[in-house]
Formats: structure tokens, sequence, C-alpha cells
């Protein structure tokens, strides 16, 4: 049995519902929904058609995401 990839995804919370994308897949994948778990299950499937169609490759994996954060940053 192979091993499913692991993809870490950012959710973020708007006025108007939830927006989430993976990090580490080429491409633009966006998934979203009025609740957060309804959002992660929309980016879960849109992740899913780039990879049954072109295959792990559009994984990147030479780049080792462990962790991801949100911070603020003031702009001049």
């Amino acid at each position: 049995m192979r091993k499913r990839p692991s993809i870490k995804v950012i959710i973020e919370k708007h006025n108007d519902g939830y927006v989430a994308y993976p990090i580490g897949l080429k491409g633009t994948v966006v998934g979203q929904g009025d609740t957060y778990d309804e959002a992660l299950t929309d980016v879960r499937s849109t992740i899913r058609f780039p990879i049954e169609t072109f295959g792990a490759k559009v994984i990147d994996l030479d780049e080792s995401i462990l962790e991801a954060f949100v911070a603020e940053a003031e702009v001049s």
C-alpha cells in the first residue's frame, strides 16, 4: 500500500466564509466554505484532482515545510 501524501493547508477566515489553500502544491488550488470544516473538505477535494491527473510531480517535494505561521508586518 502506497502512503498518501500529507499536504499542509492554510485556512483563512473572512467575513463571508473561509478560504483554504495548500502549501507546496504546484499550481493554484483553492477550497472555500461557510465553515472551517467545509473549506477543509473542499480543498481536500480540489487537491485530489491535480494529483490524480498529473501524478505526484505536482507536489513540491524539494521544499520540506514543517510548519506555517501567520504574522503581521507593518508596511510604511
